[in-house]
């Protein structure tokens, strides 16, 4: 599998990582604290051949991501849910200890936000609360498999509308995961 884009990703290892999985460039961040030249290099990237961002599913990887969205509009996101990362020894999460074949099936399912706002708001904040995703005990569990079923990662309750607007997620797709949840909740 050959991806055209750069992949932004965190570090050396998940350089290694990708390049096992796909014929791939990358451009490491080198941690949370991107430097203005590492985000010019982003930015030219993303004016050459585009970008990929794709970091680990935890704090600093979604600080990082943030980072990235605000000074270079309009690039694509990979995602993997937390259980695909986690080291061997089960210390340590992180895209490097993801399988190949979980790597490529994120790197088929990336998401391009859009520039503009969309011109309807298909689900609503109270959408969100009807289904349990917001002020609800279980919401960051449920919120949390909502990002596994639709691969737009792991969110708090803020993050998740903008996030299912930015990937263009239909009111139609939000519903059928929403019952997947709701199922598997049932099935427990």
């Amino acid at each position: 599998m050959e991806i055209k884009e750069i992949i932004v990703v965190e570090g050396k290892d998940d350089t290694i990582a990708i390049k096992r999985a796909v014929n791939a460039d990358t451009i490491e961040t080198n941690g949370s604290a991107i430097s203005e030249e590492t985000l010019r290099r982003i930015q030219h990237a993303q004016e050459k051949r585009g970008v990929i961002v794709f970091t680990d599913p935890d704090y600093p990887g979604r600080r990082i991501r943030a980072i990235i969205e605000e000074h270079i509009p309009g690039v694509k996101h990979a995602f993997l849910p937390k259980e695909k990362c986690i080291a061997e020894n089960g210390k340590g999460v992180g895209i490097e200890h993801a399988s190949d074949e979980d790597l490529r099936e994120a790197l088929k399912n990336v998401y391009t936000p859009l520039r503009e706002k969309p011109a309807k708001e298909e689900i609503t904040m109270g959408d969100l609360m009807d289904a349990r995703l917001i002020g609800h005990p279980s919401a960051k569990n449920r919120r949390i498999r909502l990002g596994e079923i639709l691969n737009i990662g792991m969110t708090n309750g803020k993050q998740l509308h903008k996030r299912l607007m930015m990937f263009q997620i239909s009111y139609e797709q939000f519903i059928q995961a929403v019952a997947q949840i709701d199922q598997e909740e049932q099935n427990e």
